[in-house]
């Protein structure tokens, strides 16, 4: 049959992005979601850094100690907010607070402009964004592992993260171009109103997902390609269960600590390259500006390699690769690139390995990560991998701050610094391969046996 006009557009659509017509909608909307999200992040992000060098490169390793505490105390909080009211209203609740947080943080930076004091509001700041950046991005992924099945997510995750790409270079653009007109303070304010967007967005997608399908929304279900997870009013249903609940379903899990396992020596490598990053960077560019610049360009560069990636490969890679491979991509990236470093640890070989090793987390990692979320309840989704994302992750922070400072007390360099993660990417791999072997097998198996594999 010959396609007709209207049906060829979407024919060449599906062929170069991998997403099927009934989905559009969904997708389209998820991603705008995840732009709102990322853009209000990347706005602030080299206000962050910037103040993070200007505090004292030094005291760096204890902005991480604080960033962990605040972990600690926002998680339990998070959980309890989890187990009372509705996904729509917990997730609205979190992204209000933080919008509440960022005026506040305006008006302080507005009112205090130097001296000791504004050094220690930008340590809060650089503290307070860092919970900032990884709560809601895991809050938006709780959310589409929550409404999306794993065998779609594996096909459209790679296209809704393009939102959070574009997101990131229009946040980093902001923040470019307009560092030299407004005040750091007043492009708060723009956060602000892209995290609104994000709101208005989540409250559209939830009430979709509340919907009984249409008959072409259900003709997947047949054979197990429902477009989303949670139909038929089930989404209005309180999740329920203690506030201890998320830390004590990764403790038991074996496959819930490979996950933390996985994101503990991701985090590891990753705190070790940016201790790197701000030798180097305040080595070779003397003033604020320079280098509030240079973060933003490092930015913009990555969010453009990882937009070409998640556009026309990231659901390729998956499909060709699956998510054991997939999975173990990153691992191999940073091998090599550490490697690289430790040979020539120069600013031009660290800015190819970040932007490589962050575009590759961004566009393959994050996604393949996600899919191993969809497998599990409900609860997992939104407590233990909220547990994980947060914790966990900053644990890694700390494990790795710390041990840079311990090994740079010792004499060593920046070279053998990056040499040092070579074995722990190795391992990191190694965990990878499991993980992606344990997700088919809790893919392949119904519901209910799923629920006791992991109970085992």
């Amino acid at each position: 049959m010959t396609p007709t006009a209207e049906s060829e557009p979407r024919t060449v659509a599906a062929r170069v992005t991998g997403a099927r017509p009934e989905e559009a909608g969904l997708v389209l909307l998820s991603a705008l979601y995840f732009f709102f999200i990322l853009s209000a992040y990347y706005v602030i992000r080299p206000i962050r850094e910037e103040m993070a060098v200007a505090g004292g490169v030094e005291n760096i390793p204890w902005l991480f100690t604080g960033t962990l505490t605040a972990m600690l105390l926002v998680h339990p909080i998070f959980a309890a907010v989890v187990s009372r009211w509705t996904r729509r209203r917990f997730v609205t609740l979190t992204y209000r607070f933080f919008m509440l947080n960022l005026l506040g943080y305006f008006v302080l930076l507005r009112i205090v402009t130097d001296g000791p004091a504004s050094v220690w509001i930008g340590r809060t700041f650089f503290v307070w964004i860092s919970v900032f950046n990884l709560f809601v991005v895991s809050v938006f992924w709780s959310f589409m592992t929550d409404i999306f099945r794993e065998r779609q997510s594996r096909r459209v995750f790679g296209l809704i993260g393009v939102g959070g790409t574009v997101g990131g270079i229009v946040g980093s653009a902001i923040t470019t171009f307009l560092i030299g007109f407004l005040s750091a303070p007043t492009l708060l304010l723009f956060s602000v109103l892209l995290l609104e967007g994000a709101v208005l967005c989540l409250k559209a997608l939830d009430s979709r997902c509340a919907t009984p399908p249409t008959a072409a929304e259900g003709s997947g279900a047949a054979d197990g390609r429902s477009d989303v997870a949670d139909r038929g009013g089930e989404t209005e249903e309180v999740i329920g269960g203690s506030v201890l609940e998320g830390i004590r379903r990764v403790l038991v899990s074996p496959y819930l600590l490979g996950i933390g396992a996985f994101m503990l020596l991701f985090t590891i490598g990753s705190t070790f390259l940016y201790n790197i990053q701000a030798d180097i960077i305040s080595r070779t560019f003397a003033t604020g500006a320079e280098r509030t610049s240079v973060f933003a360009r490092i930015d913009l560069s990555v969010n453009l390699l990882t937009l070409c990636t998640q556009l026309f490969l990231t659901g390729r890679i998956l499909k060709w690769l699956g998510v054991r491979l997939t999975l173990g991509i990153l691992p191999v990236l940073s091998v090599l690139g550490f490697l690289a470093l430790g040979a020539v640890p120069v600013f031009a070989v660290f800015v190819v390995f970040q932007v490589l090793r962050r575009a590759g987390n961004f566009a393959l990692a994050v996604p393949t990560r996600e899919v191993l979320y969809t497998v599990l309840p409900r609860r997992d989704k939104y407590k233990a991998k909220n547990f994980n994302d947060l914790f966990v992750y900053r644990a890694g922070d700390q494990i790795g701050v710390w041990s840079f400072a311990g090994l740079r007390a010792l004499g060593l360099g920046s070279s053998a610094l990056a040499l040092t993660m070579v074995p722990l990417a190795g391992l990191w791999l190694m965990i990878a391969l499991w993980l992606g072997k344990k997700q088919a097998g809790l893919a392949g198996s119904p519901w209910r046996n799923r629920v006791a594999f992991e109970r085992r």
